[in-house]
This record gives structure tokens, C-alpha cells and sequence, in this order.
């Protein structure tokens, strides 16, 4: 397994930076939550859980109750990276949660976010 310092960082110290980026842009902290939650099936206790226990990214998505099933939907580039091309697994999963939080502050429908 590779050792991207990502995964070793405190999911607590990004969660705030995805609030802003979406506040910046007129979305809510609601609105991450959602697709936070929709994407690994977190719910509010749960996210705020993992939140308050200072989780790394590697702890939060092993702790994740289950992938969306439409994750594999999840297209794009982040950082100059295709999300779909990613092969380490939990690097493709940071990478899908970083697209949708993108798509959010440019102002995407939530159904489309949500890939419904």
C-alpha cells in the first residue's frame, strides 16, 4: 500500500476547507453533509462521530458503513487527475468526494451531484 500523507491526515482538518469552498459559492454545510453521507453511507451522527473522533481519511472511509452504489458514476478530474483512472482504491475514493464537493461549489443540481 502506497503511504500518501492524505491518508494519514485528519479527516476533521479537511471536512471545514470542503464547508468553506461550498459556503464560498452560496451552499450550506447541509449540502456537504448530504453528499458526504450519500457517498459512504455515513449518517449525521455517524460523520459527526468520525468528526469528533479525528479519524484519518484511511480510518474513515475503512469505517464507512457502505460505498453509494452510483460511486462508479463519479467521472471527472480533480488536480489534474481523471477520478475514474485512480488505481489505489482509497485515493479513488478521497478523489470522488473531492469531485462531488467541486461539483457543489460550481452549482450543480444536487440530483446530479447525487447521481440520481
Amino acid at each position: 500500500m502506497s503511504n500518501h500523507r492524505v491518508f494519514a491526515m485528519p479527516f476533521a482538518k479537511v471536512y471545514p476547507l470542503y464547508v468553506q469552498k461550498a459556503e464560498r459559492k452560496q451552499r450550506t454545510k447541509a449540502e456537504v453533509d448530504q453528499i458526504i453521507c450519500w457517498l459512504t453511507g455515513y449518517d449525521a451522527a455517524g460523520l459527526k462521530q468520525q468528526i469528533e473522533q479525528e479519524n484519518d481519511f484511511e480510518t474513515f472511509f475503512a469505517q464507512a458503513p457502505a460505498m453509494h452504489p452510483n460511486c462508479s458514476l463519479i467521472k471527472g478530474v480533480v488536480c489534474g487527475v481523471r477520478v475514474e483512472e485512480v488505481e489505489d482504491p482509497l485515493m479513488q475514493k478521497i478523489r470522488w468526494m473531492d469531485k462531488l464537493i467541486d461539483e457543489l461549489a460550481k452549482g450543480k443540481a444536487m440530483e446530479k451531484i447525487l447521481r440520481q
